[in-house]
C-alpha cells in the first residue's frame, strides 16, 4: 500500500500578550477568525499574558516556526504593556525608541523563516480607559499604571513602524476613539477587550485577512460529494 500523503492544514499565527492569550474565550477575536475559518486554515494562539516586546523578540525563534505548515499570515498584537509608565511599572515597561525596534526585529525574524511581509499585521494597542483601569490597579496595591495619551504613543510608534516595514496595520488605539466615541464599551477593565471589544477587533481584522483567505480551499471533500459505496476514492485523493 503507498504512503498516504498528509492532509496540511495551513496557518494563522496569533502572536502577542493577555489581549491575543485571551483571544480563543467565549466570543473572543481569535474564536470568531477560527470559526470563519474551519476547514480551511488553523488559527493558532501564542498569546503571551504579561510581555513586553522585548521579551517576545526573545522567544519568537522559539514558537514560529511551528511546523512545516504554510504560514498565511501573522498578527503581531504588543504594547499594552510597553507602554506601562516607567517609574509605577518598570518590569513591563519598554522605552517607546526600543518598542518600534522590536516591532522592525519581530518582522525581519518573521521574514528571515519565510513569511513575506505582505502576511504580517500588526495591531495597535487599545485605547485605555484610566478610571476603570486604575480600580484595579488598586485592588492590586498599586498606582494607575498607565495612561490612555502614552498608549496613544505607541499606537502611533507601531503604525509608523509598521510603514517603515511595509505591513499592514490595525489601528485600533484610533479607531476605537474615532468620532469621539464612548470606547469604554469595548474594554472589560479599562485595559482588556469586553465582548464588544472582541467583536470590534475581529470584524476590523477580518477586513484584512479576507483577501489573504479568499483563496484557501475546503480541506477534504464536503460530505455530501463523498462516494458512499467507495468514500477511499473519495476521501483518499489529493
Amino acid at each position: 500500500m503507498s504512503t498516504l500523503k498528509r492532509v496540511i492544514w495551513p496557518q494563522i499565527i496569533l502572536f502577542g500578550d493577555s489581549i491575543t492569550q485571551f483571544a480563543f474565550q467565549a466570543n473572543g477575536w481569535g474564536s470568531e477568525i477560527s470559526h470563519k475559518l474551519a476547514r480551511k486554515c488553523d488559527v493558532v494562539n501564542r498569546g503571551l499574558s504579561g510581555y513586553n516586546t522585548r521579551w517576545a523578540k526573545i522567544v519568537l525563534p522559539r514558537l514560529v516556526p511551528i511546523s512545516d505548515a504554510p504560514i498565511t499570515a501573522v498578527t503581531v498584537f504588543f504594547g499594552a504593556n510597553d507602554c506601562s509608565l516607567e517609574d509605577k511599572n518598570p518590569a513591563q515597561h519598554v522605552p517607546l525608541q526600543e518598542f518600534t525596534e522590536n516591532l522592525k526585529d519581530i518582522v525581519k525574524y518573521l521574514v528571515s523563516v519565510g513569511v513575506s511581509n505582505d502576511k504580517i499585521i500588526f495591531i495597535t494597542p487599545p485605547p485605555l480607559q484610566e478610571a476603570a483601569w486604575e480600580k484595579e490597579c488598586l485592588l492590586k496595591g498599586s498606582a494607575l499604571n498607565r495612561l490612555n495619551s502614552v498608549a496613544g504613543q505607541y499606537a502611533q510608534a507601531c503604525v509608523q513602524a509598521a510603514g517603515q516595514s511595509g505591513v499592514d496595520v490595525l489601528d485600533l488605539w484610533t479607531l476605537m476613539q474615532k468620532d469621539g466615541q464612548d470606547f469604554s464599551v469595548y474594554l472589560s477593565d479599562g485595559l482588556h477587550l469586553s465582548d464588544k471589544g472582541n467583536q470590534f477587533v475581529a470584524e476590523h481584522l477580518w477586513t484584512l485577512l479576507e483577501s489573504r483567505v479568499a483563496d484557501l480551499p475546503f480541506i477534504l471533500p464536503y460530505w455530501g460529494d463523498v462516494d458512499p459505496k467507495c468514500p477511499e476514492s473519495s476521501l483518499l485523493c489529493d
